[in-house]
């Protein structure tokens, strides 16, 4: 059996300080403005002809003049007969508020059409439920409020194809707060049968429900027929297991490991999304790569690897704490500390034979923490650790979707291969 990561003071004093950035720097979206989540004076997507959300949009001829990019930067759908295909992306992440809103997606793309960037991510299910309205009436049920939604999904969809865009979908699954307070059938227990909360008070739901996973996978099927063109997984993990917390019952688990349930998820997930011509990819903890065996939160390489069309680390160096992986400040180094990270996870995929050549898509820092400051220089660097490591792709994470700071690091022009041979 493997070991679990929290058996050694050295590696649990990582996984700590891991966890403590990622709270400092959320993968949930910001907190909508008072404007009910657009800002003020902005036309949601969808609420104008589908034109309104790019000026070219209209001329879908002016768009293809891009075509032919490698990794998607075309006009044409991608090939449905490869859907496992791991084309080079790279691309900025885009938040459910910042998809709400025309003008901010009119600069995403304006973005993508004068340099490297060739796909976004975008929130479609988050923390606060789903970004759009469903036709379904039971996902609705689960879709939150107060937040907005992108009024018009296939519109964005086709305004992003005809700009040569990559759309995925990002959609958070086991951190869902809204779908757990509606089906408590759905819920992570106390041993006493009450709700589990973690430490902001928010319910999760259990990553061995099949009703869970069903209710995902059926989300993600309705945003591939509305355009997307990939799948990403978020929060493809169980809740962190704090002594300082109740212990966490997983109704229907009987027996079966943390990793190999995760595992078990992913693959159903890649070989629904890939039969309508998706790719499925997952995000995982950067400290994935780098460890050898499970998490305790359930993330665990060699399990994931293989049941994924693309894996996202998100090695932020201000994730880890000074000394990691024998880089002496990883946040000043963000170099050393993704080529360290990126190569062992490249070394890994070889021994499982995948042979995908863009299997790994890490995720970069493109915000500050700790005192250290991030601007273009700091993203160049990262860019280049990931292709001296051997790939292509990467994705910006700012958690406002703000990047103007981040612009100058990007080529311009279209996207022209820099991966290395290890």
């Amino acid at each position: 059996m493997a070991r679990s990561i929290l058996l050694d003071r050295s590696t649990r004093l990582l996984l700590a300080g891991l966890l403590v950035a990622a709270a400092c720097t959320d993968r949930a979206s910001p907190r909508p403005s008072a404007g009910g989540g657009t800002e003020a004076g902005d036309v949601p997507v969808g609420g104008a002809p589908r034109a309104a959300v790019g000026d070219s949009a209209a001329s879908p001829a002016a768009a293809g003049q891009r075509g032919g990019v490698p990794g998607g930067r075309s006009a044409q759908p991608l090939d449905a007969s490869k859907p496992a295909g791991s084309p080079a992306l790279r691309g900025l992440y885009v938040n459910r508020f910042a998809a709400q809103s025309s003008r901010r997606l009119r600069q995403h793309v304006a973005w993508a059409d004068s340099t490297e960037i060739n796909a976004l991510v975008i929130d479609m299910k988050d923390e606060f439920g789903l970004n759009y309205r469903s036709a379904n009436a039971d996902f609705r049920r689960n879709e939150g409020s107060g937040n907005g939604v992108v009024r018009d999904v296939k519109a964005l969809t086709d305004t992003l194809r005809a700009h040569g865009i990559v759309s995925i979908a990002r959609i958070v699954v086991f951190k869902d707060p809204v779908a757990a307070a509606n089906n408590p059938a759905w819920q992570i227990k106390t041993p006493g049968g009450a709700s589990w909360r973690d430490e902001k008070g928010n319910a999760w739901v259990n990553a061995y429900n099949r009703d869970v996973w069903h209710y995902n996978l059926g989300v993600a099927e309705e945003l591939i027929g509305l355009g997307f063109d990939e799948i990403q997984w978020d929060y493809i993990r169980f809740p962190e297991p704090y002594r300082r917390l109740a212990p966490q019952v997983f109704p229907g688990a009987d027996g079966m490991k943390k990793p190999d349930a995760l595992a078990a998820f992913l693959r159903e997930a890649k070989a629904r999304m890939n039969a309508r011509g998706a790719r499925s990819t997952a995000d995982i903890f950067g400290l994935v790569t780098t460890v050898r065996g499970p998490l305790e939160i359930g993330q665990w390489w060699e399990k994931v690897a293989p049941v994924t069309d693309v894996l996202l680390p998100m090695v932020y160096p201000s994730h880890y704490p000074r000394g990691s992986l024998g880089v002496a400040h990883p946040n000043a180094q963000p170099y050393e500390i993704i080529k360290i990270a990126i190569d062992t996870a490249r070394v890994r995929n070889q021994k499982l034979g995948i042979t995908a050549p863009e299997h790994v898509r890490p995720w970069l820092q493109a915000f500050s923490l700790y005192g250290v400051d991030y601007g273009a220089e700091q993203v160049r660097q990262q860019k280049r650790a990931v292709y001296d490591a051997g790939y292509d792709g990467w994705v910006l994470w700012h958690p406002g979707s703000r990047y103007e700071t981040y612009i100058p690091a990007l080529e311009r022009g279209e996207l022209v291969s820099r991966k290395k041979s290890p």
